[in-house]
């Protein structure tokens, strides 16, 4: 399995767009709604995302944004200047494109299309981890027809047109994080480097398709069909933890969030991540994630999560 489709799993729209802002200078759009991803993708002209910390980027029309929450962020036409009258809050669920969008000659105006994904689960927050809090991705592909339809959809009232947009987003999303990745200046994690490894791609592979299997380094460095001293070496210097260190971690990552299900016992979250009692389980995750299950159940009993493709064991 690819790392990179196992950590995006969960991260999905539903609903998700904020909506489509004309925007006419002086303007200042701030987010606040805590979204731990935000799309922003100018369909006419350009603006600056404002992060809280860290160094204003400037976003032109043929660019993606990708803004890491959940601290709040303005996107502006100038971002040197206090726009204290005229700033608008934005929150997910506003759900409304900008009323005179239809049929306003554009001009000179910018227009914005921005995407919340609300990235609760711990899977995905090893990627979002990864992640600088603004990266802006130029898009080298001709995507001005998709961006055409985005902008269809968006003031749209066919049956379905929310499912077909959030799909729409999904799918940018995916293709924004990773381009950002193969550019020289992103900082990709360890793991995204070993994927194409010959030694560690192989064994990393094995683990993420299924974890729960009672792997050795041994059977790993097989897969890669060499020594366990090379496996072991090699893993380590491209993931920064050798191969069953790293299972472990990823096995207590996956059980955090099947810890969410109240319809699993700690037993059950046990043998699904590979491990035949719930006392070498709450052992292994109180010591990698600083807490036994109960108490992280305890912590996290809002979240409900869907089934995973986690093996039953």
């Amino acid at each position: 399995m690819d790392v990179f489709d196992e950590l995006l799993r969960g991260v999905r729209g539903k609903g998700a767009v904020f909506g489509r802002s004309v925007l006419r200078p002086p303007w200042s759009l701030r987010f606040t709604d805590g979204a731990y991803l935000t799309l922003c993708l100018p369909l006419r002209g350009a603006g600056w995302i404002v992060p809280e910390t860290g160094e204003a980027r400037h976003v032109a029309l043929g660019e993606a944004a990708v803004v890491r929450g959940p601290a709040p962020f303005s996107f502006t036409d100038d971002p040197a200047k206090e726009t204290a009258s005229g700033v608008r809050e934005v929150r997910w669920g506003d759900g409304a494109s900008d009323p005179v969008a239809r049929d306003l000659e554009f001009g000179n105006h910018t227009v914005l299309l921005a995407a919340a994904f609300d990235v609760r689960t711990q899977v995905p927050q090893r990627l979002l981890r990864a992640l600088p809090p603004v990266l802006v991705v130029p898009d080298e592909q001709d995507c001005s027809p998709m961006r055409d339809y985005l902008e269809a959809q968006i003031v749209g009232s066919r049956p379905g047109h929310q499912t077909v947009l959030d799909r729409l987003l999904d799918w940018l999303l995916v293709c924004t994080l990773r381009d950002w990745f193969d550019r020289p200046e992103a900082a990709p994690p360890g793991w995204y480097g070993a994927l194409g490894d010959e030694v560690a791609g192989p064994a990393l592979r094995a683990i993420h398709e299924d974890p729960a299997h009672p792997w050795t380094t041994a059977e790993l460095a097989g897969r890669a069909g060499v020594s366990r001293t090379t496996l072991a070496k090699r893993f380590t210097e491209l993931v920064g933890d050798g191969p069953v260190a790293y299972l472990t971690e990823w096995r207590m990552t996956l059980a955090a969030d099947l810890l969410t299900r109240p319809e699993l016992t700690v037993a059950a979250v046990a043998r699904r991540v590979g491990y035949a009692d719930a006392f070498g389980f709450s052992a292994a995750f109180k010591r990698v994630r600083g807490e036994s299950p109960s108490a992280y159940r305890q912590e996290t009993a809002t979240i409900r999560l869907p089934d995973r493709t986690v093996p039953a064991g």
